[in-house]
Protein backbone atom coordinates (compact mmCIF):
# COMPACT_ATOMS: atom_id res chain seq x y z
CA UNK A 1 0.00 0.00 0.00
CA UNK A 2 2.86 2.36 0.72
CA UNK A 3 4.16 1.96 -2.85
CA UNK A 4 0.64 2.59 -4.23
CA UNK A 5 0.27 5.80 -2.19
CA UNK A 6 3.67 6.88 -3.42
CA UNK A 7 2.63 6.21 -7.03
CA UNK A 8 -0.55 8.24 -6.61
CA UNK A 9 1.37 11.08 -4.98
CA UNK A 10 3.66 11.22 -7.97
CA UNK A 11 0.95 10.69 -10.58
CA UNK A 12 -1.54 13.42 -9.75
CA UNK A 13 0.91 16.36 -9.79
CA UNK A 14 2.54 14.95 -12.91
CA UNK A 15 -0.77 14.73 -14.79
CA UNK A 16 -1.77 18.23 -13.68
CA UNK A 17 1.58 19.57 -14.80
CA UNK A 18 1.31 17.91 -18.17
CA UNK A 19 -2.04 19.52 -18.93
CA UNK A 20 -5.28 18.12 -20.29
CA UNK A 21 -4.03 16.93 -23.68
CA UNK A 22 -1.05 15.11 -22.21
CA UNK A 23 -3.23 13.58 -19.51
CA UNK A 24 -5.57 12.24 -22.17
CA UNK A 25 -2.57 10.74 -23.91
CA UNK A 26 -1.55 8.97 -20.69
CA UNK A 27 -5.06 7.55 -20.34
CA UNK A 28 -5.08 6.48 -24.00
CA UNK A 29 -1.83 4.55 -23.51
CA UNK A 30 -3.24 2.92 -20.38
CA UNK A 31 -6.45 1.90 -22.16
CA UNK A 32 -4.44 0.09 -24.82
CA UNK A 33 -3.12 -2.17 -22.06
CA UNK A 34 -6.44 -3.27 -20.58
CA UNK A 35 -9.13 -2.88 -23.26
CA UNK A 36 -9.60 -5.96 -25.47
CA UNK A 37 -9.26 -5.23 -29.18
CA UNK A 38 -9.89 -7.09 -32.40
CA UNK A 39 -7.17 -9.35 -33.74
CA UNK A 40 -4.41 -7.28 -35.32
CA UNK A 41 -3.37 -7.64 -38.94
CA UNK A 42 0.40 -7.72 -39.23
CA UNK A 43 1.08 -8.85 -42.78
CA UNK A 44 -0.38 -8.67 -46.28
CA UNK A 45 -1.19 -11.43 -48.73
CA UNK A 46 0.61 -10.47 -51.92
CA UNK A 47 -0.32 -13.48 -54.05
CA UNK A 48 -1.93 -16.92 -53.92
CA UNK A 49 -1.01 -19.62 -56.44
CA UNK A 50 -3.85 -22.15 -56.34
CA UNK A 51 -2.06 -24.42 -58.79
CA UNK A 52 1.12 -24.76 -56.77
CA UNK A 53 -0.77 -24.16 -53.50
CA UNK A 54 1.57 -21.43 -52.30
CA UNK A 55 1.00 -18.05 -50.69
CA UNK A 56 3.16 -14.94 -50.76
CA UNK A 57 3.24 -12.65 -47.73
CA UNK A 58 5.02 -9.44 -46.84
CA UNK A 59 8.22 -10.36 -45.04
CA UNK A 60 8.34 -9.79 -41.30
CA UNK A 61 10.29 -11.33 -38.44
CA UNK A 62 7.34 -13.69 -37.93
CA UNK A 63 6.36 -14.56 -41.51
CA UNK A 64 9.94 -15.57 -42.34
CA UNK A 65 10.09 -18.15 -39.53
CA UNK A 66 10.50 -21.82 -40.52
CA UNK A 67 7.77 -24.18 -39.37
CA UNK A 68 3.96 -24.50 -39.46
CA UNK A 69 1.65 -21.59 -38.64
CA UNK A 70 -1.83 -20.20 -39.06
CA UNK A 71 -2.99 -17.17 -41.00
CA UNK A 72 -6.14 -15.23 -40.17
CA UNK A 73 -7.67 -13.84 -43.35
CA UNK A 74 -10.95 -12.33 -44.46
CA UNK A 75 -12.89 -13.73 -47.37
CA UNK A 76 -13.79 -17.29 -48.32
CA UNK A 77 -11.55 -19.23 -45.96
CA UNK A 78 -11.04 -17.15 -42.83
CA UNK A 79 -8.25 -19.21 -41.27
CA UNK A 80 -5.67 -21.08 -43.31
CA UNK A 81 -2.55 -23.05 -42.41
CA UNK A 82 0.85 -22.39 -43.92
CA UNK A 83 3.99 -24.51 -43.97
CA UNK A 84 7.57 -24.29 -45.12
CA UNK A 85 9.23 -21.17 -46.50
CA UNK A 86 9.90 -21.87 -50.17
CA UNK A 87 11.60 -18.62 -51.11
CA UNK A 88 12.13 -15.11 -49.80
CA UNK A 89 13.50 -11.77 -50.82
CA UNK A 90 13.91 -8.49 -48.97
CA UNK A 91 10.18 -7.70 -49.01
CA UNK A 92 8.27 -10.96 -49.38
CA UNK A 93 8.11 -14.61 -48.31
CA UNK A 94 6.57 -17.45 -50.31
CA UNK A 95 5.27 -20.35 -48.20
CA UNK A 96 3.55 -23.66 -48.84
CA UNK A 97 -0.19 -23.67 -48.23
CA UNK A 98 -1.36 -26.50 -45.98
CA UNK A 99 -5.01 -25.54 -46.41
CA UNK A 100 -6.29 -26.29 -49.90
CA UNK A 101 -7.31 -23.03 -51.61
CA UNK A 102 -9.61 -23.38 -54.61
CA UNK A 103 -9.30 -21.30 -57.77
CA UNK A 104 -11.44 -18.17 -57.56
CA UNK A 105 -11.52 -18.06 -53.78
CA UNK A 106 -11.79 -14.54 -52.37
CA UNK A 107 -9.06 -13.70 -49.87
CA UNK A 108 -8.42 -10.09 -48.87
CA UNK A 109 -4.92 -8.70 -48.51
CA UNK A 110 -4.87 -7.92 -44.79
CA UNK A 111 -3.94 -10.94 -42.64
CA UNK A 112 -2.74 -11.89 -39.18
CA UNK A 113 0.12 -14.37 -38.77
CA UNK A 114 -0.45 -16.78 -35.89
CA UNK A 115 1.20 -19.55 -33.92
CA UNK A 116 -2.18 -21.23 -33.27
CA UNK A 117 -1.99 -23.73 -36.13
CA UNK A 118 -4.99 -25.72 -34.82
CA UNK A 119 -8.19 -23.67 -34.71
CA UNK A 120 -10.71 -26.25 -33.47
CA UNK A 121 -10.43 -29.23 -31.08
CA UNK A 122 -11.70 -31.68 -33.71
CA UNK A 123 -8.50 -31.15 -35.71
CA UNK A 124 -6.56 -33.07 -33.06
CA UNK A 125 -8.56 -36.27 -33.72
CA UNK A 126 -8.81 -36.90 -29.98
CA UNK A 127 -11.91 -37.44 -27.85
CA UNK A 128 -13.19 -34.18 -26.41
CA UNK A 129 -16.29 -32.50 -25.07
CA UNK A 130 -17.47 -28.98 -24.32
CA UNK A 131 -18.07 -28.20 -20.66
CA UNK A 132 -19.00 -25.11 -18.66
CA UNK A 133 -17.01 -23.96 -15.65
CA UNK A 134 -19.03 -22.06 -13.06
CA UNK A 135 -16.78 -19.14 -12.14
CA UNK A 136 -17.35 -15.83 -10.30
CA UNK A 137 -17.68 -14.25 -13.76
CA UNK A 138 -20.37 -16.70 -14.84
CA UNK A 139 -20.31 -19.90 -16.91
CA UNK A 140 -16.96 -20.09 -18.75
CA UNK A 141 -16.78 -22.53 -21.69
CA UNK A 142 -13.96 -25.06 -21.73
CA UNK A 143 -12.84 -28.06 -23.75
CA UNK A 144 -12.18 -31.27 -21.87
CA UNK A 145 -9.89 -33.85 -23.46
CA UNK A 146 -10.15 -36.98 -21.29
CA UNK A 147 -7.34 -39.50 -21.00
CA UNK A 148 -7.50 -42.55 -23.23
CA UNK A 149 -9.82 -45.17 -21.79
CA UNK A 150 -7.05 -47.74 -22.19
CA UNK A 151 -4.74 -45.63 -20.00
CA UNK A 152 -4.71 -45.98 -16.24
CA UNK A 153 -6.96 -43.33 -14.72
CA UNK A 154 -4.84 -40.27 -13.96
CA UNK A 155 -5.28 -38.20 -10.83
CA UNK A 156 -3.26 -35.39 -12.46
CA UNK A 157 -5.09 -33.03 -14.81
CA UNK A 158 -3.61 -30.32 -17.02
CA UNK A 159 -5.43 -26.97 -17.10
CA UNK A 160 -4.39 -24.68 -19.94
CA UNK A 161 -4.81 -20.89 -19.96
CA UNK A 162 -4.54 -18.83 -23.15
CA UNK A 163 -3.03 -15.40 -23.57
CA UNK A 164 -4.19 -11.82 -24.08
CA UNK A 165 -6.19 -11.00 -27.20
CA UNK A 166 -6.65 -14.63 -28.16
CA UNK A 167 -8.84 -17.61 -27.23
CA UNK A 168 -8.67 -21.25 -26.14
CA UNK A 169 -7.52 -22.46 -29.56
CA UNK A 170 -4.05 -21.08 -28.79
CA UNK A 171 -3.61 -23.94 -26.32
CA UNK A 172 -4.50 -26.82 -28.65
CA UNK A 173 -0.88 -27.40 -29.71
CA UNK A 174 -0.03 -28.73 -26.24
CA UNK A 175 -2.99 -31.09 -25.86
CA UNK A 176 -1.44 -34.07 -27.74
CA UNK A 177 1.74 -33.86 -25.65
CA UNK A 178 -0.07 -34.21 -22.34
CA UNK A 179 -2.60 -36.64 -23.83
CA UNK A 180 0.29 -38.95 -24.78
CA UNK A 181 1.30 -38.93 -21.09
CA UNK A 182 -2.18 -40.11 -20.17
CA UNK A 183 -3.19 -36.78 -18.62
CA UNK A 184 -6.65 -35.21 -19.10
CA UNK A 185 -6.57 -31.68 -20.53
CA UNK A 186 -8.97 -28.91 -19.55
CA UNK A 187 -8.59 -25.94 -21.91
CA UNK A 188 -10.34 -22.98 -20.32
CA UNK A 189 -11.62 -19.50 -21.06
CA UNK A 190 -11.78 -16.51 -18.70
CA UNK A 191 -13.70 -13.27 -18.37
CA UNK A 192 -13.52 -10.74 -21.24
CA UNK A 193 -11.70 -13.07 -23.65
CA UNK A 194 -14.57 -13.07 -26.16
CA UNK A 195 -15.82 -16.53 -25.19
CA UNK A 196 -16.35 -16.35 -21.43
CA UNK A 197 -18.77 -13.83 -19.85
CA UNK A 198 -17.98 -10.15 -20.03
CA UNK A 199 -17.47 -8.28 -16.79
CA UNK A 200 -19.21 -4.97 -16.22
CA UNK A 201 -16.29 -2.94 -17.54
CA UNK A 202 -15.11 -5.54 -20.05
CA UNK A 203 -11.41 -4.91 -19.38
CA UNK A 204 -8.42 -7.12 -18.68
CA UNK A 205 -6.96 -7.11 -15.19
CA UNK A 206 -3.68 -8.63 -16.47
CA UNK A 207 -4.11 -11.69 -14.24
CA UNK A 208 -5.06 -9.85 -11.05
CA UNK A 209 -8.70 -11.03 -11.33
CA UNK A 210 -8.74 -13.61 -14.13
CA UNK A 211 -7.02 -16.14 -11.86
CA UNK A 212 -10.35 -16.60 -10.08
CA UNK A 213 -11.81 -18.17 -13.24
CA UNK A 214 -8.85 -20.56 -13.42
CA UNK A 215 -9.31 -21.34 -9.73
CA UNK A 216 -12.89 -22.31 -10.56
CA UNK A 217 -11.55 -24.64 -13.26
CA UNK A 218 -9.30 -26.29 -10.66
CA UNK A 219 -12.35 -26.85 -8.47
CA UNK A 220 -14.15 -28.37 -11.45
CA UNK A 221 -11.26 -30.75 -12.06
CA UNK A 222 -11.14 -31.76 -8.40
CA UNK A 223 -14.87 -32.51 -8.46
CA UNK A 224 -14.44 -34.70 -11.53
CA UNK A 225 -11.65 -37.00 -10.45
CA UNK A 226 -8.49 -34.92 -10.29
CA UNK A 227 -6.42 -34.93 -7.13
CA UNK A 228 -3.79 -32.53 -8.43
CA UNK A 229 -3.32 -30.22 -11.41
CA UNK A 230 -0.62 -28.85 -13.65
CA UNK A 231 -1.26 -25.34 -14.89
CA UNK A 232 -0.02 -24.35 -18.35
CA UNK A 233 -0.17 -20.67 -19.26
CA UNK A 234 0.59 -18.98 -22.58
CA UNK A 235 1.77 -15.33 -22.57
CA UNK A 236 -0.68 -13.44 -20.31
CA UNK A 237 -2.03 -16.89 -19.44
CA UNK A 238 1.35 -17.39 -17.77
CA UNK A 239 0.72 -14.34 -15.58
CA UNK A 240 -2.73 -15.72 -14.74
CA UNK A 241 -1.29 -19.16 -13.91
CA UNK A 242 1.34 -17.58 -11.63
CA UNK A 243 -1.31 -15.53 -9.84
CA UNK A 244 -3.42 -18.67 -9.43
CA UNK A 245 -0.44 -20.50 -7.93
CA UNK A 246 0.05 -17.88 -5.20
CA UNK A 247 -3.60 -16.89 -4.62
CA UNK A 248 -5.78 -19.95 -5.13
CA UNK A 249 -7.72 -21.57 -2.33
CA UNK A 250 -6.84 -24.79 -4.18
CA UNK A 251 -3.14 -24.00 -3.77
CA UNK A 252 -2.28 -27.44 -2.41
CA UNK A 253 -3.69 -29.14 -5.52
CA UNK A 254 -1.33 -27.27 -7.88
CA UNK A 255 1.78 -29.39 -8.34
CA UNK A 256 3.53 -27.72 -11.29
CA UNK A 257 3.52 -24.89 -13.83
CA UNK A 258 4.39 -24.97 -17.53
CA UNK A 259 4.72 -21.43 -18.89
CA UNK A 260 5.13 -20.63 -22.59
CA UNK A 261 6.35 -17.09 -23.36
CA UNK A 262 4.92 -15.92 -20.03
CA UNK A 263 4.44 -12.46 -18.61
CA UNK A 264 6.36 -12.70 -15.34
CA UNK A 265 6.53 -8.95 -14.62
CA UNK A 266 4.14 -6.56 -16.41
CA UNK A 267 6.27 -3.45 -15.91
CA UNK A 268 9.12 -4.95 -17.92
CA UNK A 269 6.75 -6.08 -20.67
CA UNK A 270 4.82 -2.82 -20.99
CA UNK A 271 7.98 -0.70 -21.10
CA UNK A 272 9.39 -2.99 -23.78
CA UNK A 273 6.21 -2.78 -25.84
CA UNK A 274 6.07 0.99 -25.45
CA UNK A 275 9.61 1.34 -26.80
CA UNK A 276 8.74 -0.93 -29.72
CA UNK A 277 5.70 1.23 -30.49
CA UNK A 278 7.71 4.45 -30.27
CA UNK A 279 5.92 5.67 -27.12
CA UNK A 280 8.41 7.88 -25.26
CA UNK A 281 9.11 7.99 -21.55
CA UNK A 282 7.59 8.84 -19.15
CA UNK A 283 4.25 7.90 -20.74
CA UNK A 284 4.47 4.13 -20.02
CA UNK A 285 5.29 4.76 -16.36
CA UNK A 286 2.53 7.35 -16.02
CA UNK A 287 0.07 4.98 -17.73
CA UNK A 288 0.89 2.17 -15.29
CA UNK A 289 0.59 4.58 -12.36
CA UNK A 290 -2.81 5.65 -13.72
CA UNK A 291 -3.95 2.03 -13.92
CA UNK A 292 -2.75 1.44 -10.36
CA UNK A 293 -4.39 4.47 -8.79
CA UNK A 294 -7.93 4.38 -7.30
CA UNK A 295 -8.32 7.96 -8.56
CA UNK A 296 -7.57 7.27 -12.22
CA UNK A 297 -8.02 3.53 -12.84
CA UNK A 298 -11.49 3.92 -14.36
CA UNK A 299 -10.37 6.80 -16.56
CA UNK A 300 -7.65 4.46 -17.77
CA UNK A 301 -10.15 1.75 -18.75
CA UNK A 302 -9.65 -0.54 -15.76
CA UNK A 303 -12.55 -1.64 -13.57
CA UNK A 304 -10.35 -1.48 -10.48
CA UNK A 305 -6.80 -0.42 -9.63
CA UNK A 306 -4.19 -2.90 -10.83
CA UNK A 307 -1.49 -3.62 -8.26
CA UNK A 308 1.57 -4.06 -10.44
CA UNK A 309 3.66 -4.99 -7.41
CA UNK A 310 1.50 -8.08 -6.88
CA UNK A 311 1.91 -9.02 -10.55
CA UNK A 312 5.72 -8.92 -10.31
CA UNK A 313 6.52 -12.60 -9.79
CA UNK A 314 10.27 -12.04 -9.75
CA UNK A 315 9.81 -9.93 -6.62
CA UNK A 316 7.43 -12.58 -5.26
CA UNK A 317 9.57 -15.54 -6.32
CA UNK A 318 9.90 -16.79 -2.73
CA UNK A 319 6.13 -17.47 -2.68
CA UNK A 320 6.39 -20.04 -5.47
CA UNK A 321 6.67 -23.60 -4.21
CA UNK A 322 6.15 -26.02 -7.12
CA UNK A 323 8.31 -27.08 -10.10
CA UNK A 324 8.13 -24.61 -13.00
CA UNK A 325 9.06 -25.17 -16.64
CA UNK A 326 9.76 -21.93 -18.54
CA UNK A 327 9.62 -22.08 -22.34
CA UNK A 328 10.66 -18.69 -23.70
CA UNK A 329 12.49 -17.68 -26.85
CA UNK A 330 15.27 -15.19 -26.22
CA UNK A 331 14.16 -13.13 -29.22
CA UNK A 332 10.46 -13.20 -28.27
CA UNK A 333 9.85 -9.72 -29.69
CA UNK A 334 6.62 -9.13 -27.75
CA UNK A 335 7.07 -10.38 -24.20
CA UNK A 336 10.82 -10.14 -23.53
CA UNK A 337 12.42 -13.17 -21.90
CA UNK A 338 14.12 -10.99 -19.26
CA UNK A 339 11.46 -11.71 -16.66
CA UNK A 340 11.65 -15.46 -17.25
CA UNK A 341 15.43 -15.44 -16.93
CA UNK A 342 15.18 -13.34 -13.76
CA UNK A 343 12.71 -15.82 -12.26
CA UNK A 344 14.96 -18.73 -13.21
CA UNK A 345 17.90 -17.00 -11.51
CA UNK A 346 15.82 -16.20 -8.43
CA UNK A 347 14.53 -19.77 -8.01
CA UNK A 348 16.97 -22.23 -9.60
CA UNK A 349 15.74 -24.81 -7.09
CA UNK A 350 12.32 -25.11 -8.77
CA UNK A 351 12.67 -23.50 -12.23
CA UNK A 352 13.80 -25.36 -15.35
CA UNK A 353 14.44 -23.13 -18.36
CA UNK A 354 15.87 -24.73 -21.51
CA UNK A 355 17.34 -22.26 -23.98
CA UNK A 356 15.31 -21.36 -27.08
CA UNK A 357 15.94 -18.71 -29.71
CA UNK A 358 14.65 -17.61 -33.14
CA UNK A 359 11.10 -18.82 -32.39
CA UNK A 360 9.66 -15.48 -31.16
CA UNK A 361 6.43 -15.12 -29.18
CA UNK A 362 4.42 -18.30 -28.37
CA UNK A 363 5.79 -19.97 -31.50
CA UNK A 364 8.39 -22.38 -30.12
CA UNK A 365 6.11 -25.36 -30.93
CA UNK A 366 5.74 -24.09 -34.50
CA UNK A 367 9.44 -23.51 -34.99
CA UNK A 368 10.88 -26.54 -33.19
CA UNK A 369 8.13 -28.95 -32.19
CA UNK A 370 10.57 -31.76 -31.35
CA UNK A 371 12.64 -29.77 -28.83
CA UNK A 372 9.56 -28.08 -27.36
CA UNK A 373 7.82 -31.44 -26.85
CA UNK A 374 10.97 -33.03 -25.40
CA UNK A 375 11.35 -30.17 -22.92
CA UNK A 376 7.84 -30.80 -21.57
CA UNK A 377 7.98 -34.60 -21.54
CA UNK A 378 11.44 -34.70 -19.91
CA UNK A 379 10.39 -32.21 -17.24
CA UNK A 380 7.14 -34.07 -16.58
CA UNK A 381 8.94 -37.41 -16.29
CA UNK A 382 11.57 -35.96 -13.96
CA UNK A 383 8.83 -34.69 -11.66
CA UNK A 384 6.66 -37.79 -11.79
CA UNK A 385 3.72 -36.23 -13.63
CA UNK A 386 2.37 -39.34 -15.33
CA UNK A 387 -0.92 -41.15 -15.62
CA UNK A 388 -0.05 -43.28 -12.62
CA UNK A 389 0.92 -40.31 -10.44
Amino acid sequence: MKSLRHAVALLVPAVLALGTSAALLVFAVARKVVIPTDRATDTEILAVDTGAQTIELTRTLDTELPGRYGLFTTGTYGYVKVGAVLSADAKSVRRKLLTQIETGAKIDRAAGFSGWYYSTPSELHLPWESVLIGSPAGPCPAWLFPAESSTAESSTWVIQVHGRGTTRAECLRAVPVFHAMGLPNLVVSYRNDGEAPRSRGGSYALGAVEWRDVDAAISYALRHGAKQVLLMGWSMGGAIALQTAVSSGNHDAIVGLVLDSPVVDWRTVLRFQARAAGIPNPLPTLAMNALGSPLTARLSGSEAPIAFDRLDMVARADELTVPILLLHSDDDGFVPADGSHALAEARPDIVTMPRFSVARHTKIWNYDQISWTAAITDWAAANGFTASA
